[in-house]
């Protein structure tokens, strides 16, 4: 691989990265990159595409692939798997170095609790570039199913922003 940061992290380091990026740890990867890369040091947007390199060289998909469309009838197994029946169904924006994703949870109150039910996400922000969004699939589906176990459960479902991605949208128990 011909890649100037890569030529100059010390064999150890290189031997490392390559570990964390077989067991697709992402974000060590980057950081074991960016603190063996010397002086000057890399900048983070340049280890970040090191270690993409490197997933490329190493024949895996350094995105993550599309999560498996949501069964109804698992989320109402998690539900009773709960400490305590919740008093809503949320789905809420969260992202990180791959892009958006939405979290659907169930929410207990006294005190507020949130329990993480699952996770959509279909693809990765160059969509947002490539003008393939909006509409965003993930908070299609996530209002659908969220609908409707909340639906199935008796309580309200509350999806704060579900036209675009926003994680500072007001709580379900903001709203209260």
């Amino acid at each position: 691989m011909e890649n100037p940061l890569w030529n100059r992290l010390p064999a150890e380091v290189r031997d490392q990265v390559d570990a964390l990026v077989a067991d697709d740890q992402r974000l060590s990867a980057v950081k074991a990159v960016l603190d063996g890369s010397g002086q000057p040091r890399a900048g983070l947007y340049e280890c970040h595409r090191l270690v993409a390199e490197r997933y490329a060289a190493l024949g895996q998909g350094f995105h993550r692939p599309p999560t498996a469309p949501l069964d109804l009838e698992d989320l109402i197994r998690k539900v009773q798997e709960l400490p305590r029946p919740p008093a809503a169904v949320e789905a809420l924006w969260d992202g990180d170095t791959e892009g958006w994703f939405v979290v659907v949870l169930g929410v207990t109150r006294d005190p507020n609790t949130e329990h993480h039910l699952a996770t959509v996400q279909h693809g990765n922000d160059i969509r947002a570039f490539n003008g393939e969004v909006p509409p965003w699939p993930e908070a299609e589906e996530a209002s659908r199913i969220g609908a409707a176990l909340a639906g199935r459960l008796g309580v309200p479902f509350h999806f704060a922003s579900p036209d675009e991605p926003d994680d500072s949208a007001p709580r379900w128990w903001d709203t209260l």
